[in-house]
Parts: structure tokens; C-alpha cells; sequence
């Protein structure tokens, strides 16, 4: 679900080795009485499914990739899942991370949560990034061309955390901190003749956001959401009293529905709005793209104070005549900003594709999606455990 390490448009020879994994899986022979052997029996719990659904399960695999800013690429993805002391009245819980290596000595990890208390009656989401990455800056705004201005090298740090506990029914209120920094930082021009203005912060920073933030949250299953609604809004302030280097403040707002259609099928629409106020660096403005939202855009190919995003996705899992194989078609619309009154209509950018799905877990309802997005610049290959939202 959460392997986004700068770089969100998979090659295709990461997608290709993990295919390999789950058909093989597929391929599995039938074992006799005679004791298996631990890599059998792992894979068994997996396909299978054979663990009790009150019981946690954990699944860990290898991923290898290439791309011409890191050469050869090797990787190791994990998943956890649990109910809270194994009730499965309690909303199911994940842990999921990721690490990797290059052969050109760049390396980074990546640990996303959304954990729930018994009874639901905390929830802790949050992540924790450490990477040595190189990222494609495009410049700033919604008129930013389709040109690589920089290679930015970088150390990069973020710890965000939320805790929230339930305040009535399915609504939730906390505190929230985020801590960016960005470090060890260099802009390797594409084109020395191409001069142009550096970003605030392109000398890096370090800024920690503290603040609240309200949600509504009815969803059973944050991987695979049949049936549901989800709602946030929160509220950061960075600022020098907290050791800042740069202050502003964000408005963050996410908004979720999902609805059944027959047995298998699900409609879910998505909203997403971001807005600064202040002086935000340029790795920490609104960046449109990604696996979650704008599929099919490299994640910052467009950047900006502000940005507002929506995406629609039917999906169907599984199909009629498959147990463990579906699929989905979506689509989505965003722009960025920098103030309203500059919007033009031709900001509005337009997404779309499709994606299969592999039931990984049957009885958590958990899948693997493999997901191909369009766009007017290109296309984007994505897969992840577990839905883009």
C-alpha cells in the first residue's frame, strides 16, 4: 500500500518481479504428509490463507528494480495486520514498510501505520521516512513545463504522528505533529545554460508542525473499503519557537465515500485539499501525483502553496468468474496554486487508467493492486498492498 520512496512510477521491472512472486504462488504443489519445509508453509499461510482471521499476519517480500538515477535496486516490502486482542469487531490495523539499496549508494526506508485501540478508541496514524534519494524538480506552480530543471540530492527525515481518540461515535479529535527536515542538499542542473531562480530552502531546513485535527471515520478495513466513510481536517503551525527554520501554517483537508454496488463491486470517490499560508520550502509545498491521488504524475511534477484534487474508482473484487482476481477504473482531476484568483482552467489536469487485483489475505479482505495511469505527459505503473485510499 505505502511504498512511495520519492519516486512513485514504478519501473517495469519491479512490477515484473513481484508478478513473478504471486504467480508463483498460484503455482504452488500440493503437499503430502510429509513435514514442510518452512518456505512451503510460508507460503501456504500466505496464498492460502490458512491463519484464523482474528489472528495478526505478517508478509514480507522482495522487490528488485532499476531506473537511470539509481542503477540496480534491492528491496524488502512488509506488511502486518491485526484486529486489537483479535477482535474482529475492532477495525483492522496495518503496519507497512519498506526498504532499499542501490548500487549507487542510495538507500532509504519507510514505515506507514494506521493502528486502533480496542473498542476503536484510539487511532494512531502516522509515518516515519528516513531516505538518501534523488528527486525530479520541475519548478514551482501550475505553468511549470514539462522540463527537468534539477536532480535535487538530499538526506531526508519526516516523523508525522497523530493521536486521536474517539470523542463520540465514530468522531475523532487530537494533536498532530509533523517534523520535515531536509539536509546534505545539492541541485544538480540538468542544462547549466538553463538559469533559473532556486527554491526557498534549497539550502535545506529543518521545521517541526505542531497542531489539532478533527476526523469522522466509519470504515472497518482502511486496506480495502467496502463500505464507509472517512473525513479529516487538520490544522499545523511551524514556526521558530518549535526550532522552525521557516514559518507558515497548513490546512489539510481529506474526504472519503465509499459505497457498495451488488456484492462485489465498490464505488469510492476521494477529495483531497492543501493550503499554505506563510512560507512554506519547496519540500514541503502541495505536490500533485503519486500512487494515492493524480496517479499517472510523478509525485511534485507540479507544486505549489495550495492544491485541490478529486478522483472517482469503481472497483470490482473479485470478478464474477474469479475467487481471487479483480480489477478497478478510475479517474482524477487537481490543479495547484499559488492564489485563487491566478487559477486558469487550463491548470486542470485530467488522470485516468485502470488496474488487476490478487486477493492476497481472503479472510481480511486484503489485496495486491497493480495499477497502469494516463496522462497528457505519460503514464505511471504503480503497485501497492492494499487500495490507493
Amino acid at each position: 500500500m505505502f511504498y512511495q520512496i520519492t519516486r512513485l512510477i514504478f519501473s517495469r521491472r519491479r512490477i515484473l518481479s513481484i508478478l513473478v512472486f504471486l504467480f508463483s504462488l498460484s503455482a504452488l504443489p500440493v503437499v503430502g504428509q510429509k513435514k514442510e519445509s518452512f518456505p512451503v508453509r510460508y507460503f501456504k499461510r500466505i496464498f492460502f490463507d490458512t491463519m484464523p482471521k482474528n489472528k495478526a499476519q505478517f508478509l514480507a517480500y522482495p522487490t528488485v528494480a532499476y531506473s537511470p538515477e539509481t542503477s540496480l535496486e534491492l528491496g524488502i516490502s512488509a506488511l502486518y495486520v491485526r484486529y486489537a486482542k483479535g477482535d474482529t469487531n475492532n477495525r483492522l490495523s496495518e503496519i507497512n514498510g519498506f526498504a532499499f539499496y542501490t548500487l549507487q549508494n542510495q538507500f532509504g526506508g519507510i514505515i506507514e501505520h494506521a493502528i486502533y485501540s480496542d473498542k476503536n478508541n484510539w487511532f494512531f496514524l502516522g509515518k516515519l521516512k528516513f531516505q538518501s534519494f534523488p528527486l525530479t524538480f520541475y519548478g514551482i506552480g501550475a505553468n511549470a513545463p514539462n522540463v527537468k530543471l534539477s536532480k535535487v540530492e538530499a538526506l531526508q527525515f519526516q516523523l508525522k504522528e497523530r493521536l486521536l481518540h474517539k470523542l463520540y461515535g465514530n468522531f475523532y479529535g487530537g494533536i498532530e505533529f509533523d517534523l520535515h527536515h531536509l539536509g546534505k542538499v545539492r541541485f544538480n542542473d540538468y542544462d547549466t545554460n538553463n538559469s533559473y531562480e532556486k527554491p526557498l530552502g534549497h539550502q535545506g531546513s529543518t521545521n517541526l508542525g505542531i497542531g489539532a485535527g478533527v476526523l469522522y471515520d466509519n470504515r472497518h478495513n482502511v486496506l480495502n473499503v467496502r463500505h464507509g466513510f472517512f473525513s479529516e481536517l487538520a490544522f499545523l503551525y511551524y514556526g521558530p519557537q518549535f526550532g522552525s527554520k521557516y514559518e507558515f501554517s497548513t490546512i489539510y483537508s481529506d474526504i472519503r465515500w465509499f459505497h457498495p454496488i451488488r456484492k462485489r463491486n465498490v464505488l469510492a470517490l476521494h477529495a483531497v485539499g492543501q493550503f499554505s499560508m506563510g512560507n512554506p520550502p519547496f519540500n514541503q509545498l502541495a505536490l500533485l501525483g503519486g500512487e494515492s491521488i493524480m496517479r499517472g504524475y510523478y509525485l511534485g511534477r507540479f507544486r505549489d502553496r495550495n492544491l485541490i484534487a478529486a478522483q472517482a474508482e469503481y472497483r470490482m473484487l473479485p470478478f464474477s468468474f474469479a475467487k481471487r482476481w479483480g480489477a478497478t477504473f478510475f479517474a482524477s482531476t487537481g490543479f495547484v496554486y499559488n492564489t485563487f484568483s491566478s487559477v486558469e482552467s487550463n491548470h486542470l489536469l485530467i488522470a485516468g487508467g485502470a488496474g488487476l487485483r490478487f486477493l492476497l489475505f481472503r479472510k481480511k479482505d486484503v489485496w495486491v493492486r497493480l495499477d497502469v495511469a494516463f496522462t497528457k505527459e505519460g503514464q505511471g505503473f504503480y503497485i501497492f498492498i492494499g487500495e490507493a485510499f
